[in-house]
């Protein structure tokens, strides 16, 4: 008879299920505590919606203990609100950093990035149920 499988330790079932999200706010963290930054294609609304789609998604990994086909609309809607909450703490933080400007419109775009994430993940589990 085998033995069932190893169960993983609570801190690195944590680690797994909120790392990418924690990883990820520190990434937006750091890149705003800088006065300038590099100018990629495209313009900073952009910027702000793909990095926040990125954040929302992994919000949606962690509220859903790592199983995305397990987003409901609270899951999607949690973690726009997470992600939106964030994007103005961010903005609030950036009011302290020299050069930098607090924008309402970056931290639209923020929630913005998020809910197309949230709602995306949400669509596709509903696509794949039919």
């Amino acid at each position: 008879m085998t033995p069932p499988p190893a169960r993983r330790s609570a801190p690195a079932a944590a680690a797994l299920r909120w790392g990418p999200a924690l990883a990820w706010a520190a990434v937006i963290f750091v890149l705003s505590s800088f006065s300038r930054l590099p100018s990629p294609p495209g313009n900073d609304k952009t910027h702000h919606l793909v990095a926040y789609a990125v954040l929302g998604a992994a919000l949606v990994w962690g509220l859903t203990d790592r199983a995305p086909r397990r987003t409901t609309w609270g899951i999607a809607l949690a973690a726009v609100l997470l992600a939106s909450a964030y994007g103005a703490s961010d903005e609030f933080h950036q009011g302290f950093v020299p050069g930098r400007e607090v924008s309402a419109l970056d931290w639209v775009a923020d929630t913005a990035g998020a809910a197309i994430a949230a709602a995306g993940l949400r669509a596709a589990v509903i696509i794949r149920a039919r």
